[in-house]
């Protein structure tokens, strides 16, 4: 329908949009060091700030879009957070301790973008059936490698020509001009009340839930899927905080736009490949399960290859290729556990997704701090590629293991609508 397709690239234009921002910090990581003189360890906690704040809200932003609609929220925490990007710079100008404003400012980033995935997920799984989920979700997800391929570019020019602090401002306006034109455009006056009674029973998990917890979390396939779904977030999360300071620091010769650009430009035909290939092999009548974990084989174990022999290089040009290769492999993973949660339990799939990406933040505050302590103990990167494949691997085998695609919820209020 010309609606859903609407509804689809403006998604995916708000997916970009959340990772323009998510990433103005990393991008800015080296300047942000040398203009406040931090060191290593600082600048991990400054980029390990973002995690805390992002676990916070994944599984109450998701269980309110399960009750309200997974647009109404994701609208409020983007203009939230849109505005906070720009007052960023503005305010860092009028407070001395900079360390301490940054690192809040991140946590509190963390906490407005917590809401996005979730809702997403419970968006998508109440609207798009079973066998469109793949590629649905694999084409809105783009909008992550488009997003820092969007930042990497545009912000390293910027970057270089009028300071770390236009980065900013590029990213936090052109959210609050999305969330504009979607509201304008896509949503009625109606649409966009928000009804209070409603909105209350969403802050709090009613006993009378349809939704029988205790025996859902007791389920194999449910703790398949959000193992891997933590490994992958955690590793996806420490990868898009430093490769930009791994580059910097090995080949400070090499221009910013180039590894800011090219391994997210790879990962967006690949990410609509892996959708296309999953639906499509599904349609052809594959079983649901053997599809997704084939997709995770690739999202999580060959990406890890790849990322091994990352560390291993000194060459600029295989080291872009292979960064490349690491980063758009892990696109697959949109089409094997991101819609995995969605065949599970579409009655309350943005909560579940929700408790992934909350032990996704946890661990990757573990990991993207323990990166910058590797790096500055060490004084090799060889250590952080180790630890992403370690990590994936761990949640690769839960869901090779014990990783199914049947319902498991009793709600059937939701199946293809």
């Amino acid at each position: 329908r010309p609606e859903s397709r609407v509804w689809t690239v403006m998604l995916l234009l708000g997916t970009c949009l959340l990772y323009c921002a998510r990433v103005t910090v990393p991008i800015c990581a080296v300047a942000l060091s040398t203009h406040f003189d931090w060191d290593k360890k600082q600048s991990g906690i400054v980029l390990s700030s973002f995690f805390w704040g992002y676990c916070l809200t994944q599984i109450i932003g998701g269980h309110i879009s399960d009750q309200i609609g997974g647009e109404k929220v994701l609208l409020l925490s983007a203009s939230a957070w849109g505005f906070l990007t720009v007052l960023t710079p503005l305010l860092t100008h009028v407070t001395s301790a900079h360390l301490v404003f940054m690192t809040s400012s991140r946590f509190l980033m963390g906490l407005l973008q917590g809401m996005y995935f979730p809702s997403l997920a419970s968006l998508l799984s109440q609207k798009v059936r079973e066998s469109e989920r793949a590629f649905t979700y694999s084409t809105v997800g783009t909008g992550s490698q488009f997003g820092t391929l969007v930042i990497g570019g545009a912000g390293s020019l910027l970057l270089d020509w009028y300071g770390w602090e236009s980065v900013f401002y590029f990213s936090g306006l052109l959210t609050l001009l999305w969330v504009y034109c979607t509201c304008k455009y896509l949503l009625s006056e109606k649409e966009l009340i928000l009804p209070i009674d409603y909105l209350m029973r969403g802050l709090s998990i009613s006993k009378q839930t349809k939704v029988p917890w205790k025996q859902l979390f007791k389920k194999p396939p449910i703790w398949a899927v959000i193992v891997a779904q933590l490994s992958t977030a955690s590793t996806f999360f420490t990868l898009l905080s430093w490769l930009p300071t791994f580059f910097k620091e090995t080949f400070p010769e090499s221009k910013g736009w180039v590894f800011n650009v090219v391994p997210w430009l790879v990962a967006i035909p690949t990410s609509l490949f892996s959708g296309f290939l999953s639906d499509h092999l599904i349609n052809q009548g594959y079983k649901t399960i053997t599809i997704r974990k084939f997709m995770q084989v690739v999202g999580s174990g060959i990406s890890s290859v790849f990322a091994l022999c990352l560390g291993q290089t000194s060459s600029f040009c295989k080291a872009i290729v292979f960064a490349s290769a690491a980063v758009g492999l892990q696109t697959f993973n949109h089409s094997g556990i991101s819609v995995n949660v969605q065949d599970l339990a579409p009655s309350c799939a943005g909560l579940l997704f929700g408790v992934g990406n909350t032990g996704g933040a946890l661990l990757g505050v573990v990991c993207v701090y323990l990166a910058g302590y590797l790096i500055e103990t060490t004084g090799s990167w060889t250590s952080v590629f180790n630890l992403v494949a370690a990590v994936n691997s761990v949640g690769l085998c839960a869901f090779l293991v014990f990783g199914e695609a049947q319902r498991v919820d009793t709600d059937s209020a939701n199946v293809d609508l």
